[in-house]
């Protein structure tokens, strides 16, 4: 069976949605199996398509207009697809005449495939030479830390000097919670009590 999804950006975009429905009913969609969504691409809840995805049925086939319809980016739409082809469900864009059910698009999908690995190892490279070149000039990543080396110093000297972290906070001017989070950084004594009033 030929299962038909459309996506457009917005409710105000209908041109747009006539052109997918008619390109689907074209294709042999039944009207009664087309899931509609007027989201962005970007969009996380996408409704339609839930309820497609789950509509769906080993043997059958998902038919959109483009490829941009179902995915939000080259990788979500290969994660996707490749969803759809462990349940036994095949895939076809009619703009760019993908069909998995084709040697054709079977090879196609595998090339998207690769070209989706390719650009997230370069993306993750292009990452780590920024975070090394980074390093290089001194900078390291991550937030600032919330308490100069300065004041730190003061404040475990005063919690060692029998403080309790109560008055620590307030003598310093100092969060609870930033100065637990900056004692667990260093692995201050856990030992150490200190009165909590």
């Amino acid at each position: 069976m030929l299962i038909g999804y459309m996506r457009v950006s917005t409710d105000g975009d209908r041109q747009t949605l006539d052109l997918q429905r008619d390109a689907l009913l074209a294709s042999g969609v039944d009207e009664r199996h087309l899931f509609e969504d007027h989201v962005s691409g970007a969009g996380a809840a996408r409704v339609g398509l839930t309820k497609a995805l789950a509509f769906m049925k080993p043997g059958d086939c998902l038919v959109v207009w483009k490829l941009d319809r179902l995915g939000r980016s080259l990788p979500h739409l290969i994660t996707t697809v490749a969803d759809l082809k462990t349940r036994g469900v095949a895939f076809r864009s009619l703009t760019e005449q993908m069909d998995t059910t084709t040697p054709q698009g079977e090879f196609l999908f595998h090339v998207f495939g690769a070209l989706a690995q390719f650009e997230r190892s370069l993306i993750q490279e292009r990452v780590q030479a920024g975070i090394a070149a980074a390093r290089r000039r001194g900078r390291r990543g991550g937030r600032p830390t919330a308490i100069d080396a300065e004041k730190f110093a003061a404040v475990t000297s005063a919690l060692d000097g029998g403080a309790s972290k109560a008055a620590v906070c307030r003598m310093f001017g100092v969060k609870r919670s930033t100065l637990i989070d900056s004692l667990a950084r260093i692995g201050w004594p856990a030992g150490k009590k200190t009165e909590e009033t």
